[in-house]
């Protein structure tokens, strides 16, 4: 502060603008042949702040008026009310007042930053009430400078400030964990924790994909099939977590998406190998008496999938099959390098419960960047039970260089006789 207060015939007041809380009074009771008697039953239901029917609940129907600054979260709007008081017994004029907020890398105005904006004059006893809201966007320390200049009587320029500094704390912890799949989904699991002082009600928490993929939301329970006499509001898919999404403090909700690279991403399979970026987190919330909160998470990063720079993917395989019964593997091979390739198939003998049927080895055709080839390749199930497709190998012809897969896929062998019912393999049981 510049000068105290006493110094000048204005006063200046800030005070937060924030939601009462719910009060509740003290319940203390015993039995009437205790020695208190009746006495603290009776001082009990004559409390204003009990109500009546429910003395011994601790529940709470009054309101009650902020008594500190409290807490501010980042992600929610801090709002003051500045007052100017005249003290004096005379008229004071060209009042002017700014108010600035500093962080620790930059400072925003909030009032007063037009310099086109009237003077105040203020009669004996006047106050002039500014309102400045703000919403919130980094943690650490703030420090709100008010300052008030105005014109003495005597013609005199005056001016002084006042400083007001809080913390803004972290509301949410997020963390998340990435799982990339073979046919080039991403699925992402965040879990969302309450780290404030009170609970929160999660009114949304979406994922914003980034220009490579698109998302689905895996957090909702899709309705069965509507009848006829079903109203259209039981009808909406609604939360795994219940109509009312409310986290208590310490509490944890797990979300789970899971983001499908576009036709244009997909058809280049070396910007999809470089795609990094998943996208943002946009998290919605109240408090328990309806303050609202936003906050976004910064661009979310995955670790790419190493390939190398070739590709081998499935494209149909059985799920069941039968024991040495020959079935068919379609093999998609990509090139996802800048330079032509020309590759070598060959066959590894040995490896999980079947072997490879056909020629052992066969070069395949030159590969362009991005290009790819299809084979359909046969195998013989030799073990039952639940067997890993393995043992392909493929070699760079130019740079000598080897490529084994050893983990492409997983069918059931059995002993029984599979049929195919409605595009799926069944196991006929007969």
């Amino acid at each position: 502060m510049d000068s105290k207060d006493k110094d000048h015939i204005l006063s200046l007041k800030v005070m937060r603008l924030t939601r009462p809380s719910l009060f509740t009074g003290l319940s203390v009771c015993c039995d009437a042949r205790d020695l208190p008697g009746d006495h603290l039953n009776a001082e009990t239901r004559a409390d204003i702040a009990v109500p009546q029917g429910l003395h011994n609940t601790g529940v709470g129907h009054l309101l009650l008026l902020p008594q500190s600054f409290g807490n501010i979260y980042l992600g929610e709007t801090f709002s003051c009310c500045l007052c100017v008081h005249n003290d004096s017994n005379e008229i004071i004029r060209d009042v002017a007042i700014k108010a600035v907020l500093q962080m620790s890398n930059q400072r925003v105005p909030l009032l007063g930053d037009d310099e086109d904006e009237p003077l105040h004059q203020l009669q004996p006893s006047d106050t002039i009430n500014e309102v400045i809201q703000h919403e919130v966007k980094d943690i650490g320390t703030h420090i709100l400078v008010c300052a008030v200049s105005y014109q003495a009587s005597s013609g005199e320029q005056q001016n002084f400030r006042k400083f007001f500094k809080f913390q803004v704390m972290k509301p949410l912890d997020v963390k998340t964990k990435f799982y990339n799949a073979e046919c080039d989904e991403v699925y992402l699991e965040a879990g969302v924790q309450n780290i404030t002082s009170g609970p929160l009600c999660l009114e949304k928490v979406e994922l914003e994909p980034s220009p490579y993929f698109t998302v689905v939301s895996m957090n909702k329970i899709s309705p069965a099939t509507p009848t006829s006499d079903t109203s259209s509001s039981s009808t909406s898919s609604c939360l795994v977590f219940g109509g009312i999404n409310t986290i208590n403090t310490h509490d944890t909700r797990q979300y789970l998406y899971c983001l499908k690279p576009r036709p244009e991403a997909k058809a280049s399979p070396a910007t999809l190998r470089h795609a990094t970026a998943i996208g943002k987190l946009d998290i919605v919330w109240r408090t328990n008496m309806g303050d609202r909160g936003r906050l976004q998470t910064s661009q979310l990063q995955r670790m790419a999938p190493q390939y190398g720079d070739v590709r081998v993917t499935v494209d149909k395989i059985p799920s069941v099959v039968q024991l040495e019964k020959q079935f068919d593997v379609l093999l998609t091979i990509t090139n996802i390098c800048e330079r032509s390739l020309d590759l070598h198939l060959a066959f590894l003998g040995g490896n999980g419960g079947s072997e490879w049927s056909g020629v052992n080895s066969q070069p395949l055709p030159s590969l362009s960047p991005a290009q790819h080839t299809s084979l359909t390749l046969s195998l013989l199930p030799l073990h039952t039970g639940l067997q890993t497709i393995a043992g392909v190998r493929l070699t760079d012809t130019f740079l000598k260089r080897t490529y084994d897969y050893e983990n492409l896929a997983q069918v059931f062998i059995t002993r029984d006789k599979v049929r195919l019912v409605k595009g799926s393999h069944k196991v006929n049981l007969a």
